[in-house]
């Protein structure tokens, strides 16, 4: 194998593809039937500037190797940090080892070869930026100065992060499968605490993208967390109640989300869901849209083929509020007698269509009312075999479509079947930072605990 060099790019796929094969012949001639080799390279800087003077600064390099091999439907996986060859060597027969004492299981191995991503597009995944530790750490300086300088009432910093990572990844396997390609991810954050003679306040607000050329300038990063912080001055408590509920872009996702745990493969074969055997149910209102796009250009959800090579697809995943089928890896979708989704690993950019363009978070909040607007969630309050949801929230209390005042140390509990089916609507407010794109979700009505 040729040795390695020092950058992270896509002049790097040669050499993890010469390690990537060198582990598939071994796997080979120890007696596998099929095997897989996952090899990636990251390189990351993180600076933390805390009331102005440096926290920290973390530089950080990581190389690994994932290989699994299957000897029928015996399998086992081994990995490692170092990619020299003896390393490489004795990963394989480790690997090996592992699988001769598991248990047959009649759904295990590689994705099907037709399933396989034959046309791996460019994606526009890969902006590497070259900042050095004293440019990001006056980058931070600078959303933290400006949060702070929002209001006198702003006192202290839990701190203001500036993050840029770049990777490349390859995944090969004995069924002629070979797909590399690089990414970056750079992202910066603030967190202020506001303080009046009610007490302190705790908000923050973060940019994050694939291009650093389209990250939110700095100081708009640092006065919305100062804006949020000072926001929440005088939270209280209200009296117990039920109340419609509106959830802000960023905890919309999370509620998003646990309907995508719902029709994962996994939970669906081991019968563990609130929502089992759900495709071609109807489980939210008619005007619920929700398409999985892999392919868009930059997105940090986008991927040409999942952690299996399956090729990634535009689908409908709800239409007119009826669920068009689940998220499977080839496992789980074997499991099920159906063919893989290309989800292994997870969506890949999960748009939810707001439900009228004229939506936005004023429109919402006039819609509502009155309620509660939810900009926090804390705790783990979902059972996601009941559906059952309890989780402590903090947002702003709305009467007559606007903000009266700031509500914390309540909990929101309700059944997610029951959300689902009473959403009022999505917003048109989407937050695209992450793999979930989500507006705001306003709630029919849920019940608030508190005093």
């Amino acid at each position: 194998m040729p040795s390695m060099s020092q950058e992270v790019d896509g002049s790097r796929i040669p050499e993890l593809a010469a390690i990537a094969r060198r582990a598939l012949a071994l796997a080979r001639d120890a007696g596998a039937s099929e095997a897989e080799a996952d090899v990636s390279l990251q390189k990351g800087l993180n600076a933390t500037v805390r009331l102005g003077e440096v926290d920290t600064i973390e530089y950080q390099r990581d190389r690994g190797l994932g290989v699994t091999v299957y000897f029928g439907h015996r399998k086992g996986s081994a990995s490692t940090a170092d990619l020299r060859e003896n390393a490489v060597r004795d990963t394989v027969a480790k690997a090996c080892a592992i699988a001769r004492y598991t248990a047959e299981d009649e759904c295990s191995g590689l994705a099907d070869p037709e399933e396989l991503a034959r046309d791996i597009p460019d994606l526009d995944l890969d902006h590497p930026w070259d900042i050095e530790p004293e440019q990001a750490i006056e980058i931070a300086r600078i959303a933290e100065d400006a949060g702070r300088a929002v209001d006198p009432r702003i006192t202290n910093s839990e701190g203001s992060t500036i993050s840029s990572h770049r990777g490349v990844r390859l995944y090969a396997n004995s069924h002629g499968f070979l797909g590399g390609y690089p990414s970056t991810n750079h992202s910066l954050s603030v967190v202020l605490l506001a303080e009046d003679a009610a007490g302190m306040q705790r908000d923050y607000w973060y940019a994050s993208s694939r291009d650093p050329a389209e990250l939110e300038p700095p100081e708009a990063v640092g006065r919305r967390a100062g804006e949020r912080a000072v926001a929440r001055l005088g939270a209280r408590r209200i009296a117990t109640r039920k109340a419609p509920i509106l959830f802000a872009p960023e905890v919309a996702r999370g509620f998003v989300g646990h309907f995508l745990g719902a029709i994962r493969g996994g939970s669906q074969y081991r019968k563990s869901t609130f929502l089992l055997g759900a495709a071609g149910q109807q489980v939210f209102p008619s005007f619920v849209q929700m398409q999985e796009r892999p392919h868009l250009r930059g997105a940090p959800g986008s991927s040409p083929f999942d952690s299996e090579g399956v090729v990634t697809r535009d689908r409908d995943l709800v239409r007119d509020g009826v669920v068009q089928g689940y998220v499977l890896s080839s496992y789980s979708a074997r499991k099920l007698g159906l063919r893989t989704t290309g989800n292994a690993g997870g969506v890949h950019n999960l748009l939810v269509a707001p439900t009228d363009p004229g939506l936005d978070h004023a429109a919402l909040l006039k819609r509502m009312g009155t309620g509660l607007y939810v900009t926090e969630l804390m705790g783990q309050g979902v059972n996601g075999v009941t559906g059952d949801y309890s989780r402590g929230a903090t947002g702003f209390w709305i009467e007559n479509g606007v903000p009266a005042f700031a509500v914390q140390e309540v909990t929101i509990a309700g059944n997610l079947k029951e959300m689902y089916r009473h959403i009022v609507g999505f917003g048109s407010d989407v937050d695209a930072r992450g793999a979930v794109r989500t507006g705001s979700v306003l709630i029919e009505e849920m019940t608030i605990a508190g005093e």
